[in-house]
């Protein structure tokens, strides 16, 4: 049976007892399209600043030969998104964000030849989406190489989402902004968000 609501395919996050109750309703939904991959956590403090909904999704690759016990080429992924609500957010804003990354990639980042990547997105919920700001986000790709590429890289990603605009604007690496895409159907963007992580997890 078709219907115009785009959460009816979706199991709400309330019902799982590990997955956080937010107060607010379009962070709720988000947490819907994303407790499925990732840990969630509500009102999550990193370097002073709270960020309404963070998740850390961890990835473990390896290759074996013969039998599972003989292993090698490990090769360890780690994404982590971090969404706050700014309602007139500026240029400024999400400098002040990128800055975060990058303090945050030194503390928690175990640079060593097992480490592959790791992905900090930043998102923001605003009231509307300036000009200025959809240029820099646009335009925007952070990558940081560990060690010349011996312990892998990081990257800082960046989207900013005014709901009641049906707006977003996103950097160009990634592909959560489906994610938050709540009047979009998540199946419509098969090839993006959700073949990624499918790759993902099957290694």
């Amino acid at each position: 049976m078709s219907t115009d609501n785009p959460y009816d395919s979706l199991e709400p996050a309330e019902e799982d007892p590990d997955v956080p109750d937010w107060d607010d309703e379009y962070v709720d939904r988000v947490s819907d399209r994303l407790m499925f991959n990732y840990d969630l956590e509500k009102d999550r403090t990193v370097a002073g600043r709270t960020f309404t909904l963070y998740g850390k999704m961890e990835m473990h690759h390896q290759k074996h030969f013969l039998h599972p016990a003989l292993s090698f080429a490990h090769h360890d992924s780690y994404d982590h998104v971090f969404t706050t609500r700014i309602d007139r957010v500026t240029v400024s804003d999400l400098e002040s964000l990128v800055s975060l990354g990058h303090e945050t990639a030194d503390d928690w980042i175990e640079a060593d030849e097992e480490h592959y990547a790791t992905e900090f997105t930043f998102a923001v919920v605003a009231d509307s989406i300036p000009e200025d700001v959809r240029e820099f986000v646009d335009g925007f790709r952070e990558r940081t190489m560990l060690k010349k590429g011996y312990y892998g890289h990081y990257e800082i990603n960046l989207v900013v989402v005014a709901p009641e605009q049906e707006d977003i604007v996103a950097s160009e690496i990634t592909d959560l902004d489906t994610a938050f895409r709540l009047w979009e159907r998540i199946e419509e963007d098969e090839s993006g968000f959700l073949a990624r992580l499918r790759q993902r997890l099957q290694g």
